[in-house]
């Protein structure tokens, strides 16, 4: 059976957690889309691991953890963390990376540097890591596959040339940067060529197989449907498609129709990192509060240690993300954060010129967007621990019964704290 788990906001909804313990029970786990700009959180037996590229499988010996094909593959970042994962004494993982999954270049993330140095106060807020120069490439049709390291080095070199013929005239005429060489490019592809060599594969026939052979197969993405470039609050959002109908393009080649489950992760509250529209957000003492408190040690970026922008939960918004995900079940995360409240409010709807709307617009629209809010008693108390939902205190049970019907899609997991075990299962039939 094949599973996704995605995020229905902007990202940071704890998708870490709920990925590594579904990861128990699967045979395979893919990263399917996104790069190095973004991180999931595990906490386990090794400790606690901001994973940016790898698969959060690797912490299991029977898993086999593919990169795939439409990853922003850092190859950086990926000897890095794989380093750090052997130096905290975790076994080596049973890693497959996609022979089709493109580079991001050290030319990307100077790229993404020197642009948002341009624009200036009109920034996106980039984590500088390269991601939008490499899905442009990408697009653009020069980018460099994985495949083509081991092929040809003449021809390899040839591309390089060409490629730096555009590189060059922006870095030179816009950017006003020295240019760059073709010995040193080539030179960093042939270092990536022999770092990553043991891990290449072709991974659409392993794939194809795994799924004729009935293997348990996960589906991990990155950030959340708020943040995908086409149904997100663009232009405020990564460069890939971060919702799970693309895992069956961007990860694996297998077809749509395989993806049984879509398990998506919501936060009981809401954060962000970067800009965009964030129609929920609070401020000030009532924010610096609630970030202290969430997470495990704070709402603070995995990958830019970046304080996270907080807001209370939206329902527009989530419902909207949990419809683009296709969702069958939510997966509730960091509920025990808002013990210290009194009341809670909650997005409920939005108003748009004057007017109540339930749905989520269009990034021109959401702008004028205020949040309507219901306020709901909170229950004071430490709820880590609990382990059956029936013995959450009851207004706690209230909360999560709220969301869920304003969402409309059942809640089948609630997690109430930060350590692997400290998650409830709901039976939603």
């Amino acid at each position: 059976m094949v599973k996704a788990i995605v995020g229905a906001n902007w990202g940071d909804e704890g998708k870490g957690k709920i990925t590594d313990v579904m990861a128990a029970q699967s045979d395979v786990v893919i990263r399917f889309q996104g790069g190095s700009n973004a991180g999931h959180t595990i906490i386990n037996n090794y400790g606690k691991f901001a994973l940016h590229q790898l698969p959060s499988g690797v912490f299991y010996s029977h898993i086999t953890n593919i990169i795939g094909n439409g990853v922003a593959f850092s190859v950086e970042n990926f000897v890095k963390e794989m380093k750090s994962l052997k130096e905290r004494g975790v076994p080596e993982p049973h890693i497959l990376i996609s022979d089709r999954a493109q580079i991001v270049m050290p030319y990307h993330i100077m790229f993404d540097v020197y642009e948002e140095e341009r624009l200036s106060s009109r920034r996106f807020g980039s984590t500088k890591s390269g991601i939008a120069p490499f899905y442009a490439d990408k697009v653009s049709k020069i980018g460099f596959q994985i495949n083509e390291l081991y092929d040809d080095e003449s021809s390899l070199r040839e591309k390089v040339a060409h490629v730096l013929e555009i590189k060059n005239a922006t870095l030179q005429n816009l950017y006003h940067k020295e240019p760059l060489t073709v010995d040193e490019v080539f030179d960093k592809l042939m270092e990536y060529k022999e770092a990553i060599a043991p891990y290449v594969a072709d991974t659409f026939d392993f794939m194809y197989r795994a799924v004729k052979e009935g293997k348990n197969i996960l589906l991990e993405g990155q950030l959340g449907a708020l943040k995908d470039t086409d149904f997100g609050i663009y232009p405020m959002v990564t460069s890939s498609n971060t919702i799970a109908g693309y895992g069956a393009v961007g990860g694996s080649g297998i077809p749509p129709y395989e993806i049984k489950e879509v398990i998506t992760v919501v936060k009981a509250y809401s954060s962000a990192v970067g800009a965009g529209e964030f129609v929920s957000e609070i401020f000030g003492e009532e924010a610096d509060e609630l970030r202290r408190r969430g997470g495990d040690g704070g709402e603070y970026g995995a990958t830019t240690g970046r304080p996270r922008r907080m807001g209370w939960l939206d329902l527009v918004a989530t419902r909207y993300g949990c419809r683009v995900q296709g969702t069958t079940s939510i997966a509730f995360t960091v509920l025990d954060a808002l013990g210290y409240l009194d009341e809670i409010p909650v997005c409920v709807g939005y108003e748009l010129d004057g007017k109540r709307i339930d749905s989520f617009p269009s990034t021109t629209k959401l702008k004028r967007a205020k949040p309507i809010l219901e306020v709901l008693p909170g229950w004071k108390c430490d709820i880590r621990g609990i382990k059956k939902y029936e013995d959450l205190p009851e207004n706690c049970r209230k909360y999560v019964e709220f969301a869920e019907k304003e969402i409309g899609i059942p809640i089948g997991i609630v997690s109430n704290g930060p350590a692997r075990d400290d998650i409830i299962y709901r039976n939603t039939k």
